[in-house]
């Protein structure tokens, strides 16, 4: 059973979220917050697998409320609640810890299925969904240029190849696609993949997007 806190300072939001996942067999709500606070002490509480959290909610924000989250290294992943064409913070969120986000107006099926997503140690960046983020938010909040201390070491430590991997995970493409753009079969490519989480201490491919903007591996678009 994936067990769920959901964070939203609007109640219908809460409301029309549990009704849906009320009717799953595999999913249950054990908590609801209505600010970033009551998120971060239930989340401590209860430790639930995904807690879906809305980025504005009064005092503490759903950005702040991520890092305290997952700060400690739990289990606990996030989700993000964004209307993305309004909030400019999704890449703090990102940043902040993050396993995704959700945009208010999907179809509450499809954010039911983005929670068993994050339940399974996914992480919610589909390609078309990397792309915007990329297009609107990465070139904002981290522009290319030299990479930290930090990630200047970890970099140094991947190969070749894994570079290349890792610029075109940066640009958006899927596993598929890089299979395709290499000439490699996915199966080569998970294993890359799997490769760079570790080396880079990854936690999931949203830092790995992440930390390729932050490299200067692929630049924001114009």
């Amino acid at each position: 059973m994936i067990r769920v806190v959901l964070a939203d300072d609007q109640p219908l939001v809460r409301a029309a979220l549990e009704m849906v996942i009320a009717e799953t067999a595999d999913v249950e709500v054990v908590g609801e917050a209505g600010t970033g606070t009551e998120a971060v002490r239930l989340a401590a509480e209860l430790r639930p697998d995904v807690v879906v959290m809305d980025i504005r909610m009064p005092g503490m924000d759903g950005i702040e409320a991520t890092r305290l989250v997952t700060a400690d290294g739990g289990p606990t992943r996030v989700v993000v609640l964004t209307t993305f064409d309004d909030d400019d913070h999704v890449y703090g969120a990102l940043r902040a810890g993050a396993s995704g986000f959700l945009v208010k107006d999907m179809a509450l099926d499809d954010i039911l299925a983005a929670v068993r997503v994050v339940a399974a140690g996914d992480a919610l960046i589909a390609p078309s969904v990397t792309r915007r983020l990329i297009s609107t938010f990465a070139g904002q909040a981290a522009p290319a240029g030299t990479p930290p201390e930090a990630d200047h070491q970890r970099l140094a430590a991947i190969t070749d190849r894994e570079r290349e991997i890792l610029t075109l995970v940066g640009r958006g493409l899927s596993n598929t696609e890089i299979a395709a753009e290499l000439v490699l079969s996915i199966a080569t490519v998970k294993t890359y993949m799997t490769r760079l989480l570790a080396k880079l201490d990854a936690r999931d491919r949203v830092q790995l997007v992440i930390l390729a903007y932050e490299a200067g591996l692929v630049s924001a678009p114009r």
